[in-house]
């Protein structure tokens, strides 16, 4: 066939900018309810609807709807909104403290509140998770100290880390979040591999990866997914697909004409694609893939819908390359107000536990931050001991060190 048109480069265009609405009908949403809850053996080749559609459990209205709606006991529910609400007051505080030199950098998570906190009250202690940097609420979840976290985000004298990570970069083995990398996509092969050898040594404990839609177009995410379907690794695949890496819409790393989970079904992974906005529906899809781990039952790869409200760190101006109304106008809404909407209709919250619970976190924050910041911030210069960075090399520290080490401290 002769050719008449000359090629082409296709390059996906996000569906508003600024001074625009965007056209939100890209996500392809279905009703909540619709979508079918499977078997813990499902087929892969049975997940290709849920991988290509959205499981919803809240409706517009606050109702639970359809198979996946979760049994939780009001105490349960009430643990996690104050967990999310801790986390986006926590987010605000640091924010301003970085306007105001206190640290380098701060990355929130607002807008995505309900995903780290749902999974992390499913996993039990012992499970590892291989977060990215915009999972704060896996810890706050949990009730780590909020004064460990700041001090590793001032990098002062209590840091834990000893100023050796950037801020965000948290590291707990006792609350299993293994340490950020800022090599992004790493964490989904270091989950893997973690996952294999808890198989290997007949442990009873899984791994969660967690990853942005941005970084799936990393070499990491393919070899992860390979690595997981060969060996059936008990792990949770964690896609938060927030609809922007640091400038990029989703569409250039490969969501423009399908879905992400839809690359777990090609790898041979079963895959399901959530809402992310709702706290139910995390808890319930969670539930399932951590069952499915735990069962033998191989990796569940879980496309969560979200959208990163504010900007992708304090170095990045959302303004130049999206439109300013965004978050008020994604479709499935603010997480921590679709659960009170939730709660309240189910009798258990009101509004004046809502501003009753935000003042009480409030105050709880600003005392912690108050003494997080008596140990130093980047601001009064009351940081990390530079001669830390002799410590943790070898066991036994070498001559040419000690030499080294010596004459930092006598010109001090």
């Amino acid at each position: 066939m002769r050719q008449t048109t000359p090629l082409r480069l296709h390059v996906p265009e996000p569906y508003g900018r600024p001074g625009e609405h965007t056209d939100f009908s890209y996500l392809r949403l279905q009703p909540a309810g619709e979508a079918l809850k499977p078997p813990l053996d499902v087929s892969v080749r049975d997940t290709v609807d849920l991988a290509l559609g959205l499981v919803r459990v809240l409706d517009d209205d606050g109702n639970a709807q359809g198979p996946w709606a979760p049994d939780i006991d009001d105490d349960t529910l009430v643990r996690a909104m104050r967990a999310m609400l801790t986390t986006r007051i926590y987010d605000t505080r640091m924010l301003m403290a970085q306007r105001q030199r206190k640290m380098s950098f701060y990355m929130q998570s607002l807008g995505e509140e309900a995903i780290g906190t749902a999974q992390a009250m499913v996993l039990r202690k012992g499970d590892m998770h291989f977060p990215s940097y915009r999972q704060q609420s896996l810890l706050i979840a949990q009730d780590y100290p909020l004064e460990d976290m700041m001090c590793q985000l001032f990098s002062n004298g209590c840091d834990r880390l000893m100023g050796r990570q950037l801020p965000v970069m948290y590291s707990s083995r006792d609350f299993g979040f293994f340490s950020i990398s800022g090599n992004l996509a790493t964490q989904y092969v270091q989950a893997v591999g973690w996952a294999m050898a808890s198989a290997i040594k007949g442990d009873s404990r899984i791994a969660s990866a967690w990853i942005g839609d941005g970084a799936t177009a990393a070499a990491d995410f393919q070899t992860a997914l390979t690595f997981a379907h060969v060996y059936q690794a008990p792990v949770i695949l964690n896609v938060i697909n927030n609809q922007w890496a640091i400038s990029t819409f989703q569409a250039l790393a490969g969501g423009e004409k399908t879905t992400f989970a839809a690359r777990g079904i090609g790898s041979g992974i079963v895959s399901v694609r959530a809402d992310g906005n709702c706290f139910l529906t995390v808890y319930a899809v969670s539930q399932w893939a951590a069952e499915r781990a735990r069962n033998n039952l191989g990796p569940t790869l879980i496309e969560w819908v979200s959208y990163r409200a504010g900007a992708h760190s304090t170095s990045d101006d959302p303004s130049k390359y999206r439109p300013a109304d965004d978050w008020e106008r994604f479709p499935l809404g603010d997480p921590v107000e679709r659960l009170k909407q939730y709660m309240v209709r189910r009798g258990i919250w009101t509004d004046e536990h809502h501003e009753q619970a935000k003042a009480e976190i409030q105050e709880r924050v600003v005392a912690a931050q108050r003494k997080a910041e008596s140990y130093g911030t980047l601001a009064t210069g009351q940081t990390s001991s530079v001669a830390t960075m002799f410590e943790d090399v070898y066991e036994e520290m070498p001559w040419h060190l000690k030499a080294q080490l010596k004459r930092l401290e006598e010109s001090q």
